[in-house]
């Protein structure tokens, strides 16, 4: 069983044909999918995707999007995951350090969140670009005790572990099938059965071979293979390691 712990799939990208892409998915052996929110305006068709028996919702308020973020924001997260307690994290949160004149902003509205969650005992779903270390610092501070997902992660070994001792896992994507990723596929090898799960971040971040194209579920099968490589396992013992973390992560059903 695969489970995609990380996509778009509320997206607009998805709007022509998301039936389509939702088959093609089971197809390729994924049962379940983790959609995240990334703003406030977005949130009610992420928690329609919710009412599929396949799909479990995250809410959240994502870095990449700060000028689409309003005062009151941070209440009215509180205010949605209180009235849907089907959310099994709190996300798409983050600090994205690209950004670097908004990223007082993002480092406010990060903590804002965290302590939500840490109040509900929800997991994270974090976006972490450029800042690893100084993330793991604030975690170290704020002390979120439900732990959650670094997704996308793209650091060392060393930096996957000092989320691992925080109680995080990592989210393993496209980007480690690309030759060039050496340090990340130095880190997929180091870590535990229990420290990853897998996911796509669809319709964004395809795997080698896509670039350029529109990413989606299925293709989380792909990162399963390439992660079964460089940890010299088999595809179905990868499949059930994230599978099993994912479940233990965000609560998930056994199946479906």
């Amino acid at each position: 069983m695969l489970i995609d712990a990380h996509c778009h799939l509320d997206f607009p990208d998805f709007d022509a044909d998301r039936e389509a892409v939702l088959a093609r998915a089971h197809a390729a052996g994924v049962e379940h999918f983790v959609v995240p929110g990334t703003r406030r305006r977005d949130w009610p068709r992420v928690l329609a995707l919710g009412a599929r028996h396949d799909i479990s919702v995250c809410l959240g308020l994502h870095p990449y999007f700060m000028q689409d973020h309003r005062e009151g924001d941070v209440d009215a997260l509180a205010a949605a995951l209180d009235a849907h307690p089907e959310a099994v994290a709190l996300g798409e949160c983050g600090i994205d350090a690209r950004f670097t004149d908004t990223l007082d902003a993002q480092w406010a509205l990060f903590d804002g969140q965290v302590r939500l969650a840490k109040a509900r005992n929800l997991p994270l779903v974090i976006h972490c670009v450029r800042a690893n270390d100084q993330l793991a610092k604030r975690l170290r501070q704020l002390s979120p005790e439900a732990g959650g997902l670094i997704h996308a992660f793209a650091g060392s070994p060393q930096q996957a572990q000092a989320f691992l001792d925080l109680g995080f896992v990592v989210g393993l994507g496209g980007a480690l099938t690309h030759d060039r990723a050496k340090r990340l596929q130095r880190s997929v090898a180091a870590l535990p059965d229990d420290g990853y799960v897998l996911e796509t971040d669809s319709p964004d971040m395809p795997p080698a071979g896509h670039q350029g194209e529109r990413n989606e579920p299925a293709r989380v099968s792909e990162v399963c293979r390439r992660v079964a490589e460089l940890r010299g396992l088999t595809a179905e013992r990868v499949a059930a390691n994230s599978a099993a973390t994912a479940r233990r992560l965000f609560g998930l059903p056994a199946h479906g």
